[in-house]
Formats: structure tokens, C-alpha cells, sequence
């Protein structure tokens, strides 16, 4: 069983883990010294029982935190899933009907009709103007 030396509040502590999680507790050390800092930095030395209580209360309390912002994320994703269930599960909306007006028989023709009365005059008026 591998021993580590772990760093807290200033002070080296040795302690054994099980084989390959090292790294684990090096982190969580880590954490462990980061809370015992602010407590260094703000009100100085103190015995090490009291530091270690005091760092483990901080990371207690910002976990509480945490496990109450987790449970209200799970709240809000479940209502949103259950919402996009009841959209998915509705029935799909009744067909809207849409009426295209129609030209009436022979429009087409009478306007292309006007349409190349219309050119002639243009080319006539163009050939007296010119």
C-alpha cells in the first residue's frame, strides 16, 4: 500500500492509499489545502485538528451548495423533458386549408395579347420618335 506525503495548510502529512489512486488523493489533498489556505491567510496559525475541522466544515458547506444547485438542475431538466415528451406525444394539428385563387379561362391570353399590343406601340412610338 503506497504512502503519500500530501501537503495541508502549510503542514506535510504522510498517508497510505490503495495502489493507483494517488493521483485521487493528490487532488483531493489539493482541494483540502486550497480551504486551509483561506483559513491560514485570515486567521493565522492554528492547531492542526482545528485547521483540518474548519477546512473540512468550508468544503462541507460548498458541497451542501453544490448538491442543492444539482438537485434544483434536476428538477428544471425533468420538467423539461416531460414537456418535450407532451410535444412530442400531441396529437398533430388539424391540416389548414389554404384556397389559391384561380385565374379565369382566357385571362392568360387576353393579357399576353395586351402585352404584345402594348410592344407594338412602344416599337411604333420608337421608330416615329427616332
Amino acid at each position: 500500500m503506497p504512502e503519500v506525503e500530501i501537503l495541508i495548510g502549510g503542514r506535510s502529512f504522510s498517508v497510505a492509499c490503495q495502489e493507483g489512486e494517488e493521483q485521487y488523493l493528490y487532488s483531493a489533498a489539493h482541494i483540502l489545502d486550497g480551504e486551509a489556505q483561506v483559513l491560514v491567510d485570515q486567521i493565522g496559525r492554528m492547531p492542526e485538528s482545528r485547521l483540518l475541522l474548519m477546512a473540512g466544515l468550508m468544503l462541507a458547506d460548498k458541497t451542501g451548495g453544490l448538491e442543492d444547485k444539482l438537485k434544483a438542475a434536476e428538477a428544471e431538466l425533468a420538467t423539461a423533458r416531460k414537456m418535450i415528451g407532451d410535444l412530442e406525444n400531441r396529437p398533430a394539428p388539424d391540416p389548414e386549408r389554404v384556397e389559391v385563387p384561380v385565374l379565369p379561362a382566357g385571362v392568360s391570353e387576353t393579357m399576353a395579347e395586351i402585352a404584345a399590343r402594348t410592344e407594338a406601340l412602344a416599337t411604333e412610338l420608337e421608330e416615329k420618335a427616332g
